[in-house]
């Protein structure tokens, strides 16, 4: 699916050198299509390499995307330039009355506190409240996947004694369901985290079903209001590199860090990782994309109700 995006946003050049299809505004406009409109709700620190990872996954499919980035105004953001966040972001005051087809609410570096604590939460709130209404599709990924849990239906969050980290094998609880359509019966998932929501409480609420979970990295995906929303626990959007730079980063900070487990080839920090993921990654989001997105949202997105 080629994504329209500015032809200045830093992703088109880093996409175009890895071979992905990328779509800038100029030739989108020639094609005379409604393209599937996207917005991202971007809560990582680094939003570049977010953008990049998402917008690598999106590009995969054959209908044209219109991507809107957005930001938090009730959090300053301090590790992406200030040009970048004024150049390509939104905040929601300016997108509040527009509709979309899909939503994607990344995770964030805040797991740590009680989600009432988190400076943005007001905001956040308001946003998943929006969503409902304007959005046909959200999809949740790790710490918003919490959020989502906790806000909409009351799932807690609980403190692991140790960081879940690696790349764990995941089942399906339900295979015929289309998010899972072309999916093998098992299938690994990047997890980078310090909390988690279990099975028993999620049990409890006849809105949610799990889909999938992992024997050593728990719940993966929960879904609520038939394909509405769906609460991913992994990071299946994740680069080669990226648990990489997560552990050297730790170890340069002196912070407590074990190796990722199932990742580097024979457990070698000094060999490149293994890949096992990438391929499920771009059937996850293009089977959201098609059977939860395009075959269910209005062509007049006015109609979303």
């Amino acid at each position: 699916m080629p994504v329209n995006i500015p032809a200045t946003l830093p992703a088109v050049d880093l996409l175009r050198n890895e071979n992905i299809f990328v779509m800038d505004s100029d030739r989108a406009s020639h094609q005379e299509i409604r393209p599937l409109k996207i917005v991202i709700l971007n809560l990582m620190p680094i939003k570049i390499t977010t953008e990049t990872d998402l917008i690598r996954l999106l590009s995969n499919t054959p209908l044209q995307i219109e991507l809107d980035l957005l930001q938090m105004d009730s959090h300053e953001c301090k590790n992406t330039p200030v040009e970048h966040m004024m150049t390509f972001y939104k905040n929601f005051d300016e997108i509040r009355k527009c509709n979309y087809d899909g939503m994607i609410i990344t995770g964030a570096p805040v797991e740590h506190l009680p989600f009432e604590d988190v400076d943005y939460w007001n905001e956040l709130t308001e946003i998943f409240d929006w969503a409902k209404k304007h959005v046909t599709s959200t999809f949740f990924i790790c710490w918003a996947a919490q959020a989502g849990l906790y806000y909409h239906y009351g799932i807690p969050k609980y403190m692991l004694n140790k960081k879940m980290f690696g790349v764990f094998e995941h089942h399906i609880h339900n295979p015929q369901n289309p998010i899972f359509r072309g999916f093998d019966d098992v299938f690994y998932v990047p997890h980078s985290r310090h909390t988690e929501v279990r099975s028993e409480d999620i049990l409890k609420v006849p809105e949610l079903t799990i889909l999938s979970e992992s024997p050593e990295s728990g719940v993966y995906m929960v879904m609520a209001r038939n394909g509405r929303e769906f609460f991913v626990t992994g990071h299946s959007e994740y680069s080669p590199l990226t648990l990489d730079g997560e552990y050297k980063r730790d170890l340069a900070k002196g912070l407590p860090i074990d190796l990722p487990l199932n990742y580097y080839q024979d457990n070698n920090p000094d060999l490149s990782p293994q890949v096992r993921w990438r391929s499920h990654a771009n059937l996850l989001i293009t089977n959201w994309l098609n059977y939860f997105v395009y075959q269910e949202t209005p062509y007049d997105l006015s109609q979303i109700e």
